[in-house]
């Protein structure tokens, strides 16, 4: 019993002595919680305070620019922020369609610096915690395990969308065949690298590190490659749900500020069901519209590929039946309240009410989880990147679970085999390979009636 008494006793002095991350820490709430509370404000209450009942060391920095503060220096706290925020919110949409204009390549690496932000954001926190006891190696394994990582899935996607360009190469091909085991062996290097810097008595410590970089790693590096593959699928299965994610955020917030008088979740406690509700059904008629522009342009719904002749990206194709109007008859219940017997669509526009009810219904639950993050290491943002929104994280952590939602849809309900990877796959097969497969394609075709034995058709 005293062995155990001392052992927990040893526990309970780590613990004593992991502090908390510095920066923007949350202010006591002064206010009862009754208060009303609305979405899109930073949530801020009881679990700000210290263990002893205080509040924490640190005052918040206020990081809105200048001239925001000049201008709106006779506001409200609250009017001010719902300013700043908005004129911000403008300005994010704005850089939005600019780099949408840009074009997939654009796209695909705002992704990866988002991705690396994201990852510095969230390995900063856990940096500040394993510092204090100067421990080595744990920033440096963080980023090495990041750039194994993302060798690995970007080093598949470049063999699997341009597969005819790796073959062409001879550096590429050799690189593409061994891709995997040389992930691996890059992966086992980092491996053998942790386990050498194993320091005695924080054994503990370092393994919780460990897992916290590879928590991140899934969380942020594995999405934002499947963002990237939603993105080879066509711009319109990009665009629409990060649009639908930030419309919904955006209108729950106004539907909170204006409307919100009942709490929605503790982990939020600004969150209200005004202004859940409210950004629901703004974002199911928002998803109808922009699907209905975005689809009769092949620049949004056709696949990105990749011209071996122009080594250049093309978003050319005849648009499948996805996105080609049909008439739709509408059902005997709802033909009195509207009038009409029938109505054009895109069947795409189906698939939108899918995107974004799940970007209003299940989307937010991202944001909860950032929330409970956060809330344990009593931090009121990731970081301070935007001013009024905090950091890029902050942003992004519904995105993030709204990516393998596409990427799941898109492989269970829309996508199909694709024949020129085939085509692609079986030109690298040796001659007898090749012949054995026409053979049995030959005899499948003949069987099924489809080809003539006189190899007619």
């Amino acid at each position: 019993m005293t062995e155990l008494r001392q052992r927990v006793g040893r526990e309970q002095e780590v613990e004593e002595k992991l502090p908390y991350v510095p920066g923007n820490f949350q202010e006591a709430e002064t206010e009862a919680e009754s208060e009303v509370k609305t979405d899109g404000e930073t949530a801020s209450d009881s679990e700000s305070k210290t263990d002893t009942g205080g509040t924490q060391q640190g005052t918040p920095t206020d990081d809105t620019p200048e001239v925001l503060n000049r201008a709106l220096a006779n506001l409200s706290s609250r009017w001010k922020n719902w300013w700043v925020r908005g004129i911000l919110t403008l300005a994010m949409i704005s850089f939005f369609f600019i780099i949408i204009y840009l074009g997939p390549i654009v796209l695909m690496m705002i992704v990866m610096c988002v991705q690396i932000k994201c990852f510095q954001e969230i390995i900063t926190i856990g940096y500040n915690v394993y510092h204090s006891y100067e421990l080595p190696w744990f920033r440096t394994l963080s980023w090495y395990f990041l750039l194994c990582v993302n060798y690995f899935f970007y080093g598949e996607t470049v063999t699997d969308y341009f597969f005819t360009l790796v073959q062409r190469e001879e550096p590429l091909r050799i690189l593409s065949k061994y891709h995997r085991f040389i992930s691996f062996a890059l992966y086992l290097t980092g491996f053998c690298m942790f386990v050498l810097s194993l320091v005695k008595k924080h054994y503990r410590l370092q393994f919780y590190m460990f897992g916290w970089t590879h928590v991140t790693l899934l969380i942020v590096v594995t999405q934002s490659h499947l963002i990237i593959h939603n993105l080879f699928e066509g711009m319109i299965w990009f665009i629409v749900p990060i649009s639908c994610v930030i419309c919904n955020d955006i209108m729950a917030y106004m539907f909170g500020f204006f409307f919100g008088r009942t709490p929605l979740i503790k982990l939020s406690p600004k969150k209200t069901w005004e202004g859940f509700i409210g950004g629901f059904f703004s974002t199911v008629v928002f998803g109808l519209l922009l699907s209905y522009v975005m689809a009769g342009y092949s620049y949004f719904v056709c696949p990105v590929e990749f011209n071996n002749d122009t080594n250049r990206f093309t978003v050319d194709c005849e648009p499948s039946e996805l996105f080609q109007l049909q008439e739709y008859h509408i059902p005997a219940l709802f033909r009195s309240v509207i009038g009409w017997k029938t109505v054009w669509m895109y069947p795409f526009q189906i698939h939108s009410i899918a995107l974004s009810t799940f970007a209003s219904l299940i989307g937010p639950f991202g944001g909860f989880f950032a929330s409970g993050f956060k809330r344990a290491f009593k931090i009121k943002d990731f970081a301070n990147t935007i001013p009024g929104h905090g950091g890029i994280m902050d942003r992004f952590d519904c995105q993030y679970l709204m990516a393998t939602f596409v990427n799941v849809y898109i492989a269970s309900f829309i996508r199909g085999p694709n024949p020129s990877k085939l085509i692609q796959q079986f030109l690298t097969l040796r001659p007898d390979q090749q012949i054995n497969i026409f053979n049995t394609m030959k005899s499948h075709l003949t069987e099924k009636g489809i080809l003539g034995n006189d190899n007619g058709v």
